[in-house]
């Protein structure tokens, strides 16, 4: 059969159809580019906000008019809302997180030890998801209590791969010519914490750095707490790519203490000084939360000061949406949508011109950019896209397509999204 995957959502959606496509192809199936190709269609929902659910039913029915193919659905919004997950055209098989790792097996009705024997190396989804660098999954659930979260009742209770599986699938993802690695969890921090002795994320990532060649390794979105002075020093490896992302959710410490994050703004402004400290041109962004239940007009200005004090290399800004089944959504003092609509634009403004300062500074240098696609040919070339280990997005032009290798590109001027630059070496 041919299979096609589809997602909404965060980098663990996407390392998670990476692995289901595996499994498919261990079995003796091929993935499909488009949904119309295929015999079956596998969407990874998502339903960290009202939009991202909206978005996961959309994806089903877009896969049903496509064509024919039998749907199975999962991830967090099949999960919450299974019944409506089963009511939507096509949808055959509705398996929830929890049964995630048993969807292969369960769509084509064989033991699970049929495909699992040994990892096949990593080859890059075709289509839409298609991605140089390999997602990989090393730990899921949340521990945390967030009011406004409800990832924690989709996800369950945290849970870490080993070191063991982690490495076999970073060394598939080599294997299939992967150049960077990025590692996802929905807790990405709290990794070994399930152990018994407890491990911290860092012996995670020194074992990929010792025990396998992949050339870069990035980490997907971390909460900003429980990182501490010996995880900074890895950056010392040149492997590891210049960039963390530290969701602040606000920088009032009122708005914190309502939404039960593990920090402050002077704790979060430690930990950002520690991580500079370590690597100077290290990039740091964040998510932002505007009108929060019981968010006044100080705490907004209290926020938006700490923003700008902390000079961002970028960040997304998401206007409060309450979803049922969170502690904030029987908050009071929600706060009306214009006012929501004018700190979302004002929020925006103060992490546009932090990122216009970061990208600045690397005019002039030059840097190595994996080139993820191309989308033009003309008299200049091929025009390429691409990024650097900073997370800075390049394009540039070149005689060949390249795809999937990294240049020195040397960084001339400003883009609306990034940086152009012109290519110093053909890649490798």
């Amino acid at each position: 059969m041919r299979i096609y995957f589809d997602t909404v959502g965060c980098r663990l959606n996407q390392s998670e159809i990476e692995l289901l496509a595996r499994q498919f192809r261990a079995a003796g199936h091929s993935i499909a580019e488009t949904a119309a190709e295929a015999d079956v269609v596998v969407i990874n929902t998502c339903t960290v906000t009202s939009a991202a659910a909206s978005d996961s039913r959309q994806k089903i029915r877009q896969a049903a008019r496509a064509g024919n193919a039998a749907i199975a659905v999962t991830g967090c919004w099949a999960t919450l809302e299974p019944e409506a997950a089963r009511q939507m055209p096509h949808v055959s098989w509705v398996v929830p997180n929890q049964e995630k790792h048993h969807l292969t097996a369960t769509v084509l009705g064989v033991p699970l030890e049929t495909f699992d024997l040994e990892p096949l190396a990593r080859q890059p989804l075709p289509g839409i998801h298609q991605r140089t660098r390999a997602f990989i999954k090393v730990q899921d659930g949340c521990d945390n209590f967030c009011t406004f979260c409800i990832t924690r009742l989709a996800r369950g209770k945290g849970r870490s791969e080993s070191i063991g599986e982690v490495v076999a699938d970073v060394r598939a993802a080599v294997t299939g010519g992967a150049r960077e690695v990025v590692l996802s969890g929905v807790h990405l921090g709290s990794w070994g914490q399930d152990f018994s002795p407890q491990l911290h994320l860092r012996h995670l990532i020194e074992a990929i750095l010792s025990d396998t060649d992949v050339k870069r390794v990035r980490l997907s979105s971390l909460e900003p707490w429980d990182l501490g002075e010996e995880f900074f020093r890895l950056w010392e490896n040149p492997r590891m790519c210049r960039h963390l992302h530290l969701p602040l959710q606000s920088g009032s410490a009122a708005t914190l203490k309502r939404m039960v994050r593990k920090t402050t703004p002077p704790a979060y402004r430690r930990l950002l000084e520690s991580a500079r400290a370590h690597c100077s041109e290290i990039a740091i962004t964040t998510d932002v939360i505007v009108g929060f239940p019981g968010e006044s007009d100080a705490e907004f200005e209290e926020s938006l000061a700490f923003v700008r004090e902390m000079n961002f290399a970028g960040g997304h800004v998401f206007s409060y949406s309450m979803r049922e089944g969170t502690a904030a959504a029987r908050m009071k003092g929600m706060v009306h949508g214009a006012v929501i609509r004018e700190r979302n634009a004002r929020m925006r403004e103060v992490l546009w011109q932090s990122s216009l300062t970061y990208r600045q500074r690397f005019i002039g240098s030059v840097a190595g950019v994996l080139w993820e696609s191309c989308d033009e040919v003309g008299v200049n070339g091929w025009r390429l896209h691409g990024l650097t280990d900073h997370y800075l997005r390049v394009e540039a032009f070149s005689p060949n397509p390249l795809w999937n290798q990294i240049s020195q590109v040397r960084l001339e001027e400003m883009t609306d999204e990034g940086l152009r630059g012109v290519i110093l070496n053909d890649g490798k």
